[in-house]
């Protein structure tokens, strides 16, 4: 049996701190990470190195509006497959990681198999794209699209606990 927790990093509170505040604004200096940390813009460095190594930081993004680069239509489309079997779930699985209009595509559970976060100029362009990558492909049974209206909140943050943490 797998023990997972030899493939987690260790993470404390100075890390956690770190991570909080990198989470809101992954500008932040060494200098000022080092004043949230209480510790030197070297050890900041070091520990961000490891995260990193470690993958428990994956990326460093920026936040873009969709409206401000002319993709202000945004929905979120649940998509059954004809029949769940591992070569049609990798396919699918393949087809997202390589479609730019899709920001976003889970794997879930329940009365769908995946949802799909996907970036539009218009309704015509989305509606090209579904041709496109939905009724073009014979391993979707369906797909129902939901249109964002509004978007109240975005990002990436996960929630970090640091009193929850042990102390370094």
């Amino acid at each position: 049996m797998v023990n997972w927790e030899e493939f987690v990093l260790h993470i404390d509170r100075i890390d956690g701190r770190i991570l909080a505040a990198l989470q809101l604004d992954n500008r932040l200096t060494s200098d000022q990470l080092s004043e949230i940390a209480h510790l030197s813009p070297t050890a900041v460095q070091r520990r961000l190195k490891r995260l990193r190594a470690g993958r428990v930081i994956v990326g460093d993004v920026s936040i873009v509006s969709p409206k401000a680069v002319g993709r202000p239509i945004t929905t979120l489309v649940s998509v059954t497959l004809e029949r769940e079997c591992a070569q049609i779930i990798d396919r699918f699985k393949r087809s997202i990681r390589t479609t730019p209009e899709i920001m976003t595509g889970y794997y879930v559970t329940g009365e769908t198999d995946f949802v799909l976060v996907i970036t539009s100029k218009s309704m015509d362009d989305y509606e090209d794209f579904t041709r496109r990558f939905f009724l073009e492909n014979p391993d979707i049974k369906c797909f129902k699209t939901m249109v964002i209206m509004d978007r109240v909140k975005s990002g990436f943050a996960i929630p970090i606990e640091v009193d929850e943490l042990e102390d370094a």
